[in-house]
């Protein structure tokens, strides 16, 4: 009998343990619970959103534990087609936040499921947005409003899956492969067009430059050689003047200033060889009788 006893209390006490054990759940700082009585929402109870410890009825009610944290879904890249008939690859992600976590588990279940039937929802409105505008709108300021558009258009769907879409994000807009290597090559081209006519009018102004500068010398030289030689005459007028002024003052004075001149002229060192009588004319002032009246001139 005592061992009959001894084995009914230890399997009492691990029925209580068990049952103890499924009395209780947790629910964690980022996490809210639902409180499920065959499927349905336990009333006054069947939202707990407080973090602790927290009592339920075993093996007739259920638990389930949701993230209140906001989460984000990853879309794989698509093409879409731009109104302007362009080609575009947009990488995108959302994240929303449940606020509904009754409706949350009826019409998903899970985060993972959750992730598959937004994926959807995301790819459809970035296709009918992004569909109704240009490459132009897509890739300038105009963007941001895209964006918002895109998120309304999900919150229109996911109302019924009691998510709300915080923020909706367009991380990356591209040409396909094969379209960017054309556009690149068509740019390419049309670069290299445009710096061929600004090199070609570059050359043409060059060549305006210079030739007007060539002009521009050719008339300065005139100018300066018009006024050297008006120089020049006036200077020899004057020199002409002072001499004809001092061949009227003193002609003996200036016939031996000359000759003078036309020895130094005549008589440098050169190769060339003079060979004249020493009574020639060329000679006079050597010859005493000539420089007599000249040096006594100065007497008078």
């Amino acid at each position: 009998m005592k061992g009959a006893s001894g084995f009914f209390l230890v399997w009492l006490a691990i029925v209580a343990v068990v049952v103890a054990a499924a009395s209780v759940f947790t629910v964690g700082q980022t996490e809210q619970a639902l409180v499920l009585r065959f499927g349905d929402p336990v009333a006054g109870r069947g939202l707990v959103t407080e973090p602790g410890l927290h009592f339920k009825i075993p093996f007739i009610e259920t638990v389930v534990l949701l993230d209140k944290r906001i989460l984000d879904v990853e879309t794989p890249t698509q093409e879409v087609l731009a109104s302007d008939s362009t080609r575009v690859e947009v990488d995108s992600f959302l994240k929303y936040r449940i606020v509904d976590p009754l409706k949350f588990y009826q019409s998903v279940g899970n985060t993972d499921r959750a992730g598959e039937q937004l994926g959807y929802i995301l790819n459809s409105a970035v296709r009918r947005v992004l569909g109704d505008a240009d490459l132009s709108q897509i890739v300038s300021g105009e963007r941001e409003a895209l964006m918002g558009a895109i998120r309304q258009q999900v919150n229109q769907q996911t109302a019924k899956l009691g998510v709300v879409a915080v923020d909706v994000r367009i991380r990356r807009t591209d040409l396909p492969q094969q379209i960017s290597e054309k556009v690149f090559s068509r740019m390419q081209s049309e670069w290299a067009r445009q710096a061929a006519l600004y090199r070609a009018q570059g050359s043409e102004q060059s060549q305006e430059i210079k030739a007007k500068a060539d002009r521009d010398v050719v008339v300065l030289r005139a100018d300066a050689q018009r006024d050297a030689d008006k120089i020049r005459g006036a200077g020899d007028a004057e020199r002409a003047r002072i001499f004809a002024a001092a061949f009227s003052k003193d002609p003996d004075f200036f016939a031996f200033y000359r000759s003078m001149q036309a020895y130094v002229a005549g008589l440098k060192s050169s190769n060339t060889r003079y060979v004249l009588s020493p009574k020639s004319a060329f000679f006079r002032f050597f010859s005493p009788a000539e420089a007599a009246p000249l040096a006594a001139a100065p007497a008078h």
